[in-house]
């Protein structure tokens, strides 16, 4: 059997280890982690979801603390369309994490930036506008659209001089969401530069209904495939969502993806900008633990671990601070629930929210525990310790695995001392 080391990608004048890692946002793709892919050869990903808490955390910036300042007073009101972000803000946010991640880059692989298309923020296109500006002007080395396909993205940005130089990609689920998107792009005579095709074992938000179990990776890859061959279309085709092993990796390169894209592994990395103790939890997972639900207020089904605090909790939204996903009215379907529970519960000091919950906060405070299908497995790639916790593993011995590992096999961390 052939190892992915057996492969390149090729994109554009790169030629590259054919492992991408995955775009997860606040902050858990950290820079460290995307750097570390490069380092060796690959593509990682840094993230702008909440890109002002990201720079409040890693520099020192007050973001979120003059916006919260600005609209304080709004804060006990239904209405949150007064609600907006400073547009010349998010762009310093924006080239501040960039640049500052980009000016330490080592080695031949590349680092791109996941732009998730659901952030809203009250102002749908002026801020993914902004936003992907902002990230060609510091440098980056290439923009995913991720969650959701505002099928207009490219237009957006087609007046900047990077415009054909940095590498666009995009994620789909679908052979006819990818059709959907080169019909409208058309006009910019600017196709992808890589296609990610996300399937139903994937992390956090899903391009599945409640059915996902119904559809099939290597099946949809296949099909776009297919598609691109009959339209005569050269476009590089990356699979992602449940490739556990290198040996999974191998079988979808011989299938003819040009590379893979990863990312539950490196969840349980040093790198990885979770939490320790919410590390642990993953490694602890069972299969039972992992479900899909309706509870983002995107709209899109997200998986996540059922034991994530975020579950049920009825936090007052926090718009003002944050409110990335206000939509172009102002309103945020958390929101909606949140005011349903406190009208129906009068006086209660606090309320449970059931079917929504307020995604910025949570996410910020690493208290929604998205996670890929597969996490139950996490356990079997390293070392139970003494103290009943896992040995946490470093993003090259994982980055390594994938791309040497045959037969299935899971290459174990060197042990730690007892």
């Amino acid at each position: 059997m052939k190892r992915v080391d057996d492969f390149r990608l090729r994109l554009g004048k790169h030629e590259l280890v054919p492992i991408m890692i995955g775009g997860m946002g606040v902050d858990i793709s950290t820079a460290d982690l995307a750097l570390e892919a490069a380092r060796l050869g690959g593509v990682g990903h840094i993230s702008d979801a909440m890109i002002k808490t990201v720079t409040d955390r890693r520099y020192k910036t007050k973001f979120v603390k003059e916006k919260l300042a600005l609209y304080k007073y709004n804060a006990e009101n239904e209405d949150k369309s007064p609600v907006k972000f400073d547009l010349g803000k998010i762009a310093e946010a924006t080239r501040l994490h960039v640049a500052s991640t980009m000016e330490r880059k080592q080695g031949s692989g590349l680092v791109f930036v996941n732009c998730m298309e659901k952030l809203t923020m009250n102002a749908p296109k002026e801020t993914l506008k902004v936003r992907m500006t902002a990230a060609l002007d510091a440098g980056i080395d290439g923009i995913t659209l991720a969650a959701g396909l505002h099928l207009g993205s490219f237009a957006l940005i087609e007046d900047h001089p990077r415009f054909r130089d940095a590498k666009l990609g995009i994620i789909v689920s679908s052979v006819r969401a990818l059709q959907l998107f080169l019909k409208k792009s058309a006009r910019t005579n600017r196709l992808p530069d890589y296609i990610v095709v996300e399937g139903p074992l994937a992390g956090g938000h899903l391009g599945f209904g409640l059915d996902w179990a119904q559809y099939d990776l290597a099946t949809i890859v296949a099909e776009v495939i297919k598609y691109l061959q009959d339209e005569h279309l050269d476009i590089p085709v990356i699979p992602a969502g449940g490739i556990f092993t290198g040996s999974d990796a191998a079988g979808f390169l011989e299938a003819g993806a040009a590379a893979v894209q990863v990312a539950t592994r490196f969840t349980v990395a040093k790198e990885c900008g979770l939490p320790e103790k919410v590390q642990q939890e993953y490694f602890k997972a069972s299969e039972e633990d992992i479900e899909v639900n309706l509870i983002s207020p995107t709209g899109y089904p997200m998986r996540m671990l059922k034991g994530s605090p975020a579950i049920g909790d009825g936090i007052r939204p926090n718009c003002e601070a944050y409110g990335y996903l206000l939509d172009a009215n102002g309103k945020c379907a958390y929101v909606t629930a949140y005011n349903r529970e406190v009208a129906a519960h009068p006086g209660a000091r606090k309320v449970s929210v059931m079917d929504k919950t307020c995604l910025c906060t949570h996410m910020r405070n690493f208290d929604l525990w998205t996670c890929g299908q597969l996490t139950y497995r996490l356990k079997d790639t390293t070392y139970k310790l003494a103290d009943g916790s896992y040995q946490i593993l470093s993003a090259e011995h994982i980055f390594k695995d994938y791309q040497f590992s045959t037969d299935q096999k899971l290459a174990l961390p060197e042990q730690q001392p007892a």
